[in-house]
């Protein structure tokens, strides 16, 4: 079993093969394990029994006593030099108490199962500190018995104990283990510096972001609300020379203000709001007849100027065939009067400006284009008889005209009047002139100026206007295309008055007149347009039909001088 094995000193070959240590010849049959011997140490030559092996209790050195933990040696100081003075016990110390239920192996050790020697690890040294070489241990050769050396005092400080293979005690106190350390501390903390400063460093660049960040966020806030830091200052245009193109629309508004004014009207327990222009510089002031119209002959007319002055007026004149009056101011001096334009030379396209009081906001100015010439209109038709019903060959225009706006004149490119703002189309699909309270669908008429202008002379120096007559009674139940002469005249008489126009002309009852001079008409209404827009005297060419028969004749306008 133990082939091979080295020899042991001191020991000899039992019947199983095994080699049995010596048992020491001491009275108290106590077994030591020998010490370790210290490479730097002189060590006396070991008592030697008479087996010719060494006592293993003196290996190493002197045993210590078993209550107390063996000192620490030094590498200058032998092992197993006792402490200087002590003397030298009579014989070696148990290494423990006895056990009183001899319990081995820490009771009363039995010959063959020593205590085992415990290896503590070494303590690793800082880095930089020289470590010192342990002593190798070496078979140490046959010495003279060693005298068991005196116990140490017990007031002496006792040395830490560097022998690995020092007497292990189970009972007695754990003796100060240093810590361990790591293999490179200086590295490892090189590590940790390093790694907190970029922890440092990482901490402080994200409180660097979020400090900006919140600082961007108001500074941000701030201009966007203020535009800036501080006091607030738009941009803004220099003062500029009031004046403008006098072809331009505000060039035209500021020269026709001053002679536009706004007529308040009541009476009658009616009431109602228009506009006018002045004509010239005795006050006389042109605007609609419905607009008049509820002052009757004791109502209450006031006349509020641009400037802001009023005045009373009264009735000149007023027609509302032709749905225009005339009133005058007296008193009031400075009066510019509109120049007046010729509605002849007015063209589809061309840029207009309407001036008006609409809903009483007196000064509104609004702008548009000419949409189309000889626009055949009626308005009024309230009366029933027919008397209150106007006929227009009017202008149309898509500048915004509203209630109000009526009498308000309409101005070409140039400030000068071609025509006075008289109805609207409302929405409802009506033709009014005060055009209810719908407001404007751009669709807005105006009599055109050359008529007006006719009229508003007669009005001032008559007081009443003529109208042009061909001297027939129209069918307005006829529904075919053209205009038809009644069978019977309105008040019983002839439908074409003997002595007339029509009648010299050779027109008879039943002809369907389809044109006027080369235009067509579809209806009474519109041939009644056709015909006041001329004057009387001025001569007409009809074309008829008679039997199937296209005919044309021409006569001269007479008038009527009824309103």
């Amino acid at each position: 079993m133990n082939e091979g094995k080295p020899g042991t000193p001191g020991a000899s070959e039992g019947p199983d093969g095994d080699f049995v240590l010596a048992r020491p010849e001491r009275p108290d049959g106590d077994y030591e394990l020998p010490r370790p011997h210290d490479a730097t140490a002189s060590t006396p030559a070991a008592d030697v029994p008479d087996g010719g092996a060494p006592d293993p209790r003196h290996r190493g050195g002197t045993s210590a006593d078993a209550s107390e933990p063996a000192p620490a040696q030094s590498t200058d100081t032998p092992a197993s030099t006792p402490a200087p003075g002590a003397d030298a016990p009579a014989h070696p110390q148990p290494l423990h108490d006895p056990d009183p239920y001899s319990t081995p192996p820490y009771g009363e050790p039995g010959p063959w199962a020593p205590a085992p020697p415990v290896q503590h690890p070494a303590a690793t040294p800082a880095h930089g500190v020289a470590v010192g070489v342990p002593p190798v241990p070496h078979e140490a050769a046959p010495a003279a018995p060693v005298t068991p050396a005196a116990p140490v005092a017990q007031d002496a400080p006792a040395a830490p104990v560097t022998d690995p293979w020092a007497r292990y005690d189970p009972w007695a106190a754990p003796a100060a283990v240093a810590p361990l350390q790591q293999a490179d501390p200086v590295e490892e903390d090189v590590r940790r510096r390093r790694g907190r400063r970029r922890r440092a460093l990482a901490g402080g660049a994200l409180v660097i972001a979020l400090v900006s960040g919140v600082a961007g966020g108001v500074v941000g806030v701030q201009l966007e609300r203020n535009g800036g830091i501080g006091a607030v200052e738009l941009p803004q245009a220099g003062v500029e020379a009031p004046d403008r193109d006098p072809d331009s629309v505000a060039g035209i508004a500021a020269q026709a203000l001053p002679s536009v004014v706004t007529l308040h009207v009541s009476g009658g327990g009616k009431a109602g709001t228009g506009t006018g222009f002045v004509l010239d510089d005795r006050g006389h002031i042109l605007t609609n007849d419905h607009v008049v119209e509820p002052a009757g002959e004791d109502g209450d007319i006031t006349v509020t100027f641009h400037s802001g002055d009023t005045a009373e007026a009264t009735v000149v004149g007023r027609d509302s065939g032709y749905d225009l009056a005339v009133v005058r101011v007296k008193g009031v001096r400075g009066l510019a009067p509109l120049p007046l334009g010729n509605s002849d030379n007015v063209r589809v396209g061309d840029p207009v400006v309407a001036i008006g009081a609409p809903f009483d906001l007196a000064g509104t100015v609004t702008s548009g284009i000419i949409s189309a010439r000889e626009r055949p209109i009626t308005a009024g038709g309230e009366k029933g008889d027919g008397s209150d019903v106007s006929y227009v060959d009017a202008l149309q225009t898509d500048a915004p005209i509203n209630p109000g706006n009526s009498g308000g004149p309409l101005l070409d490119g140039k400030g000068r009047v071609i025509g006075i703002n008289s109805a609207i189309r409302s929405a409802d699909g009506g033709l009014d002139p005060e055009g209810g309270q719908s407001g404007s669908i751009g669709l807005g008429f105006a009599i055109p100026i050359n008529q007006g202008k006719r009229v508003a002379e007669e009005l001032i120096e008559t007081g009443k206007a003529t109208h042009p007559v061909i001297g027939i009674t129209l069918d307005m139940e006829y529904s075919g295309d053209g205009a038809r002469v009644a069978a019977e005249g309105s008040d019983g008489g002839p439908p074409v008055s003997t002595g007339g126009p029509g009648a010299e002309a050779g027109i008879r009852p039943g002809d369907v007149i389809t044109k006027v001079d080369g235009r067509p008409v579809h209806s009474g209404e519109e041939l009644i347009v056709k015909t006041r827009a001329h004057r009387p005297g001025d001569r007409l060419e009809l074309t008829l039909e008679r039997g199937g028969e296209e005919r044309t004749v021409s006569l001269v306008l007479g008038s009527s001088d009824d309103g």
